[in-house]
């Protein structure tokens, strides 16, 4: 590039960042009506998420560890975080709304809190204790919803009846801890060792000689389509993501026979959602050979979309 171009290009680059440094100067400054305006869709959106819900009002205490189920000592540890994690963010967001109203003074965390949310990023505070979307607004939609449907989950489990139920993996804050603890309670009940078993999945039946499995709903496929017996191409008018049967998953013994001969069969990673962030877990389906091909168009199951 001759050197009076690069120089104007270099001109225009530190121009813009002047620009930009200037907008996040004003917007790290406390201004009551740019905060107000700026951080009510926020407020609103949280305040209508828990209408008629009693998650923020909830007495929880830490779970005790003398659940003996592994998958029922995971799901009640899973309903207490989440319930505190709506509750910390119910209070960082109220003392927000008491500082725009100006019943209470600014603090340092309120400042980052509400910087962060000014700029469509979720905070740091949020994350560390859940790392969900980076979209604050998906962000609340997304905890709120999990919470919600967690305690279905312990009914379920208390009652020994989630193991017989389709369950939807979107629904928790951690899936391939259940995963996991499916492992353990799976090697508890064999008496051996978690490392002795192998994660196998099936999509044509249960699986034959697992004593503890799971069959799980709402999986989401991008790059083909599948039917259940096996992978093909998408065509011109198929929707880039689609949704697949359900599948039945379990922990076998490693000597034990898989579901799919290895040649017939593809290993695709599940993500936790579409942004294709998080693996939460890694499970065959059928392909009719040739997994190259399925390679080549990114093919990859997710939980959710987003």
């Amino acid at each position: 590039m001759p050197l009076g171009r690069l120089v104007t290009s270099l001109a225009t680059v530190i121009s813009q960042l002047r620009i930009l440094s200037r907008s996040v100067a004003a917007g790290s400054k406390f201004d009551r009506e740019v905060w107000s305006s700026g951080l009510s869709p926020i407020l609103n959106l949280w305040k209508k998420l828990n209408q008629g819900s009693t998650l923020i009002h909830q007495k929880v205490s830490p779970p005790s560890e003398s659940q003996g189920s592994p998958i029922l000592s995971f799901i009640v540890l899973e309903q207490f975080n989440a319930i505190r994690l709506v509750q910390a963010i119910h209070q960082s967001l109220a003392a927000l709304s008491k500082v725009i109203r100006g019943t209470c003074l600014l603090t340092a965390d309120a400042h980052k809190l509400a910087t962060a949310l000014l700029n469509q990023e979720c905070p740091l505070s949020w994350q560390n204790k859940w790392e969900g979307p980076e979209d604050p607004m998906h962000y609340l939609r997304a905890v709120v919803a999990r919470a919600l449907a967690i305690q279905s989950w312990v009914e379920k489990a208390e009652k020994q009846s989630l193991l017989t139920d389709t369950l939807d993996l979107s629904e928790l804050f951690h899936p391939d801890t259940f995963l996991n603890a499916l492992r353990q309670e799976t090697a508890r009940f064999h008496g051996c060792s978690m490392d002795s078993l192998k994660f196998v999945a099936s999509w044509k039946s249960s699986i034959l000689g697992a004593t503890l499995q799971v069959k799980v709903g709402g999986l989401k496929l991008e790059g083909c389509s599948f039917d259940g017996s096996r992978l093909s191409e998408n065509q011109h008018d198929s929707p880039s993501v689609s949704a697949v049967p359900s599948c039945y998953m379990a922990w076998i013994p490693q000597s034990a026979a898989g579901c799919y001969a290895p040649e017939e069969c593809i290993s695709l990673p599940v993500y936790s959602s579409g942004e294709r962030l998080r693996v939460v877990t890694n499970i065959d389906v059928p392909c009719g050979g040739n997994p190259d091909q399925w390679i080549q168009t990114g093919a990859a199951l997710f939980l959710r979309q987003q």
